[in-house]
């Protein structure tokens, strides 16, 4: 019999949810096939089974739980499982205990589109949602002589849309009533229309809707607030004479050979980010514990819009790059984020964040400090401007960057310098070559 238990993926991964059975119980499974689908605080991963055996499931879909925690048991012949369904919800459980941070006999493959869930663990709770938060049973009663199983977003879904869950059928894993049983129905109902004579009130906002939200957006928000809460932030902003880059990336196009990745404007500013951390080592670092961490490699990562978040793939070693291989890293990291096939490693690892939202017409804004970093660098737009350049009023190409920094690792000078090299190198981008 082999335990299949909740890896850990990533050094900040403590739980993770079972997004997807790819089998069904009872199956028989071959070392390699695809097992499940688990969505961590990263990304969410599609998992092979380590071993062979017939499939007994552990932890039902939707459920979340601690890294170590069982989810799944692959029988041998004549084997019987040794953990009924739900076992590995209770923090208490042998899985949990024996196991810790286990790693799980689970090997990742290609992660697949991240997806909105709940975090709660799906344990079967009773009809009145007050008692089912108190409770663990396996069965719970929704009415009586009817005994119902239904994971609680399930539940909550089902009192917000007014659904009577004992009118289901379930079709999780021994006929528990999951999120998707309960979408139906309300949708069935909206088909339908509602009941003749039935008003429906609504308060002065309107409609309210009840937005769950991925596992993914909700690690991006405890992140964001507790940088904000913690990190004191300090802003230094300054503009950039961009002429000298477009007139550079106009002759890299022209010569480039069909099909090749010309370097964008924010890839020179990836190139020039890297190579003033050279320079300046504690922008490279973070303060953790009442010192300081200076990092010996200089990894960027580069901020990405994905579906309802955002996502920091990291180029690793920046400053070894050339211009060329940032370009093609940053738009291979780029495209799986939007499909969502980025792997955690490669959301991993960033010492220094550029997040560039110049694309959409933003000229400047101040980033949020990533926690484990001591500065992000906000890129805007080149605007068209007059300037002065050897006395005479000249257009110009300007672009506006604001550094971001922690005050408790760096200070008003430090940062101002390291964004004066930044500024320097691209005004005079024969130096990105370097």
């Amino acid at each position: 019999m082999t335990d299949v238990l909740m890896p850990r993926l990533s050094d900040s991964m403590e739980e993770g949810l079972i997004v997807t059975w790819l089998v069904d119980e009872g199956t028989e499974i071959s070392q390699g096939e695809d097992l499940v689908e688990i969505e961590t605080d990263k990304a969410n991963m599609t998992f092979e089974a380590d071993g062979n055996g017939l499939v007994h499931i552990v932890a039902s879909e939707g459920d979340s739980l601690p890294v170590g925690a069982l989810i799944a048991q692959l029988l041998g012949p004549g084997e019987e499982p040794t953990a009924g369904n739900d076992a590995g919800l209770s923090t208490t459980s042998p899985a949990s205990t024996d196991h810790g941070q286990a790693e799980g006999n689970l090997s990742p493959t290609n992660p697949s589109p991240a997806v909105a869930a709940s975090i709660e663990p799906e344990v079967e709770e009773s009809g009145d949602a007050a008692q089912a938060a108190s409770s663990n049973n396996s069965e719970s009663t929704d009415s009586p002589g009817r005994r119902v199983k239904a994971s609680p977003l399930a539940r909550r879904l089902a009192t917000d849309g007014g659904v009577e869950l004992g009118a289901l059928s379930g079709s999780g894993p021994g006929g528990r009533i999951v999120k998707a049983d309960v979408e139906r129905a309300i949708e069935s109902r909206r088909s339908e229309g509602p009941p003749a004579g039935t008003a429906t009130t609504t308060g002065g906002k309107g409609e309210t809707e009840i937005v769950e939200i991925s596992r993914l957006q909700q690690t991006v928000a405890r992140r964001m607030s507790e940088s904000k809460a913690t990190i004191p932030h300090f802003y230094l902003s300054t503009e950039i004479d961009m002429g000298a880059c477009v007139t550079a990336r106009a002759g890299l196009k022209e010569s480039a050979a069909e099909g090749a990745v010309v370097p964008s404007f924010n890839d020179m500013v990836v190139k020039a980010s890297a190579l003033a951390l050279r320079e300046f080592p504690k922008a490279n670092g973070a303060w953790r514990d009442g010192h300081l961490e200076l990092y010996s490699r200089i990894n960027i990562g580069v901020a990405v819009a994905a579906q309802d978040a955002l996502v920091v793939p990291v180029i690793p070693d920046a400053d070894q790059l050339g211009l060329a291989a940032i370009a093609t890293t940053t738009r291979e990291l780029a495209a799986k984020v939007r499909d969502g096939s980025v792997t955690p490693p490669e959301l991993s690892g960033g010492t220094f964040t550029v997040s560039n939202l110049g694309m959409f017409g933003v000229t400047d804004f101040n980033a949020v400090v990533n926690p484990g970093q001591a500065a992000i660098l906000a890129v805007g737009s080149i605007e068209d401007r007059p300037v002065v350049r050897n006395g005479e009023l000249v257009p110009g190409k300007m672009m506006g960057m604001t550094l971001s920094c922690d005050h408790r690792i760096l200070y008003g000078a430090e940062g101002a310098l390291f964004l004066a090299r930044v500024k320097s190198m691209l005004e005079e981008p024969i130096s990105l070559a370097l």
